[in-house]
């Protein structure tokens, strides 16, 4: 499963979804007064996202780090899936992945 793939790859993979995570809970825990409209649009969309398979699960990957989103991104999700450390939420447009 793992192919050419190094465990560095995994682990840079990893550590961006981290730092998504982290800046996705930097938006949701600040009050609302204090953001500006670019953070406040953020904010409601990701309010608006959540369901109820998804309540509170974070997401967006190209939104808060410079990864490529390519084959080898979802092969790495793929063992990341394997080793049950990613679910998936599939919904009627959008496929998440529920950091476990």
């Amino acid at each position: 499963m793992k192919g050419r793939l190094t465990c560095d790859h995994i682990n840079t993979v990893v550590e961006a979804m981290n730092k998504a995570v982290v800046c996705k809970y930097k938006i949701l825990n600040q009050p609302l007064k204090s953001m500006n409209g670019p953070v406040r649009k953020l904010y409601h969309r990701f309010l608006e996202e959540d369901t109820k398979d998804t309540k509170g699960i974070p997401a967006d990957i190209k939104e808060f780090t410079q990864l490529k989103v390519d084959k080898c991104f979802h092969r790495i999700l793929n063992i990341l899936h394997h080793c049950q450390r990613v679910k998936e939420a599939r919904g009627t447009r959008l496929v998440r992945y529920i950091i476990c």
